[in-house]
Order: structure tokens, then C-alpha cells, then sequence
């Protein structure tokens, strides 16, 4: 594998397979080391806040500010913990954190998707440049599409702020895609986990790796 940095990170709305793709990515390639997501880095401020209403928090009393911090922070200590010589993997990378922070703004704050975007991206600052191979993992191009899509995998329904904040996800998603956020974006519509998995590999130079070693 030809790495542009010391991350690849898959991103991309719930239920879209980033994380079953993530395993097959570590099974591939020994010099992978799995770094799951933020909250797993950073736990102590994730646990005081889930210990109440989560969602009331994250949706109604949170700060636009205290939000992106807290994700920026456990994307730092994420980062923090990638070893020399290994490629960090990382579960929703740096544009993604922003996305959903943008997300949130948006349902919370009544924003427009640019207006919350630049929001966000002034409260990360130079932090919003760090490098990382990052790859979009698009349910469809069409926002309400894509909404029904992975809605319909989650099983249960979503209720309450949640389809709100999904949909507008998809919308700042697609917004970045516009604006180059992503180094790749691979089209997951109608094709099946081992043929999207494939593209996966060929965006990273990994389709002709077989035996676990970098090439």
C-alpha cells in the first residue's frame, strides 16, 4: 500500500458498513492497527454526559462548541494512540466528526447546512487540516434516497430529532462531497458489501495485496 498519510479512515451515515468494512480492512494488511472511534480514546466526558437524557443532551443542551471540542479532542487522543510504522484506522475520521457536528448545528441551531459547516469549521481551525486517507462511504447521491436506505437497516425506527438529524446528515455529507472534503467517494447503491468492498480496496492500493503483507 502507497499511504498519502497515517490514516485511513472509512466514513460515511449509520448502517452504511463502515464498520464491517474496517475488519476486513485489519484482516487484509498487518500494518493496519484498528483505532475504533473517538469516544473509545476520550470515554470520561462521553460517560458524564450519557449517564442522563443522551440524546437531550446532544441535540438540545450541548453547545455547538462543546460538541465539535469534545469529538476534536478524542479525535487528537485517537490519533495520540496510532503506533510508529502502522496506518491508524480509524472508525469516522476527521470530515466526518465535522459532519456531524455541522449535523447538529443545523437541527439544533436552525442554521443552513453552509452556514453550519462554517461554523463548525471555525472552531476547529488548523485542526480541521489534519491529513488522513478518507473514504465516503455513500448510500446514494440522493439525500432522501439515501436516508431510506440505511434507515431501513437499522431494524427498529428512528424516532423523535433522530430521522431529522440522519437526513440532514446526508445533506451536509453530499455537501462535502461538492467541496473535496473526502479523498474518495465510493457509490454504495445497489451493489453488494463484497463489491463495494473491492472499490474500497482500490481507492487504498490494496486490491493486489493477498497474503497480509504491505507491498
Amino acid at each position: 500500500m502507497t499511504r498519502a498519510s497515517d490514516f485511513v479512515s472509512l466514513n460515511g451515515p449509520d448502517d452504511v458498513g463502515k464498520t464491517t468494512h474496517l475488519v476486513r480492512l485489519a484482516d487484509r494488511w498487518n500494518a493496519f492497527q484498528p483505532l475504533g472511534a473517538v469516544h473509545e480514546h476520550d470515554p470520561e466526558p462521553w460517560a458524564r454526559v450519557a449517564t442522563g437524557d443522551y440524546a437531550r443532551w446532544w441535540f438540545e443542551t450541548s453547545t455547538t462548541v462543546e460538541l465539535t471540542e469534545m469529538l476534536l479532542a478524542g479525535h487528537a487522543k485517537r490519533a495520540a494512540a496510532r503506533k510508529t510504522g502502522r496506518t491508524g484506522l480509524l472508525d469516522r475520521g476527521l470530515p466526518m466528526l465535522l459532519a456531524v457536528a455541522a449535523a447538529t448545528c443545523v437541527v439544533k441551531d436552525r442554521l443552513t447546512v453552509g452556514e453550519a459547516f462554517r461554523t463548525v469549521t471555525g472552531i476547529a481551525g488548523s485542526r480541521a487540516a489534519t491529513p488522513e486517507t478518507s473514504i465516503l462511504l455513500l448510500p446514494s447521491s440522493d439525500a432522501e434516497r439515501s436516508y431510506a436506505i440505511t434507515s431501513a437497516r437499522e431494524g427498529r425506527p428512528w424516532t423523535g430529532i433522530y430521522p431529522e438529524y440522519q437526513k440532514t446528515l446526508h445533506a451536509v455529507l453530499l455537501h462535502q462531497v461538492d467541496h473535496g472534503a473526502f479523498t474518495a467517494v465510493v457509490d454504495c447503491e445497489d451493489r453488494s458489501l463484497d463489491v463495494v468492498h473491492s472499490d474500497v480496496l482500490d481507492r487504498l492500493g490494496l486490491s493486489r495485496l493477498t497474503d497480509g503483507s504491505p507491498r
